[in-house]
């Protein structure tokens, strides 16, 4: 599934308007950096994943959750689907197929530095509209903290301080939390996230223990051959 015209043409211009987009990436990879990544999917996939922002091999392949922290989510899909190990990067891209795919930023930042917030707002009602419109799942296996609170940008003070407490939880990478999201045209659409740390080999905490909690959260949601669609 693809963007509309519209909103193609709303992520440029969007786009266009911010610094600190790595131009420099894109050049190397003969891709244009007002064009953004976002993986979409069917529109009836059941889960789907929502990441941080695109890195180097994002940019070169133009597809999200291709490097390195993404083929750790891959690999644990591969597995849990298929029983057997991931044989290569084709086959990574493939089970990728099963799923919806989105991040804050579609724009891969210098640095790989974490956008602002000022940037996320930025972007926040036109990302907004696509989980809404071009998706019919609703539930949503965050990556990270940054991703997480994503959701509450736009939102009122006390539902900011109510994913803020249950990020702070112990249990917050086995419990979930509802969240309602509200696009520039009005539209609004209840999610269910599944928050789990970020899959970077950078984040030491986590990175050993990510696989074995993405395999808990998708026992927990059901994800299976057969059961991967609305």
């Amino acid at each position: 599934m693809s963007l509309t015209p519209r909103q193609q043409k709303k992520f440029r211009a969007l786009a266009a308007e911010i610094e600190g987009v790595d131009v420099e990436v894109y050049q190397r990879f003969e891709r244009d950096p007002l064009e953004p990544i976002i993986g979409l999917g069917k529109p009836n996939l059941r889960i789907g994943f929502f990441g941080r922002d695109p890195g180097r091999d994002e940019v070169r392949h133009g597809e999200p959750f291709i490097g390195a922290g993404g083929q750790l989510v891959r690999k644990a899909l591969h597995e849990h689907l298929y029983d057997e190990k991931m044989s290569d990067f084709e086959a990574s891209r493939a089970v990728g197929e099963h799923f919806f795919w989105i991040n804050t930023v579609p724009y891969k930042p210098i640095g790989n530095k974490a956008w602002s917030m000022k940037v996320k707002r930025h972007f926040h009602g036109l990302m907004n509209e696509i989980l809404i419109s071009r998706w019919e799942g609703r539930t949503l296996i965050t990556l990270g903290r940054e991703a997480f609170l994503w959701f509450g940008i736009g939102r009122s003070k006390e539902e900011r301080a109510r994913l803020e407490a249950f990020w702070k939880r112990e249990d917050r990478f086995e419990s979930s939390i509802e969240v309602t999201l509200e696009d520039d045209r009005g539209e609004a659409q209840t999610f269910q996230l599944y928050p789990l740390p970020h899959p970077s080999p950078l984040n030491q905490t986590w990175y050993a223990r990510f696989p074995g909690l993405l395999k808990q959260r998708l026992e927990q949601l059901d994800v299976r051959q057969g059961n991967l669609t609305l």
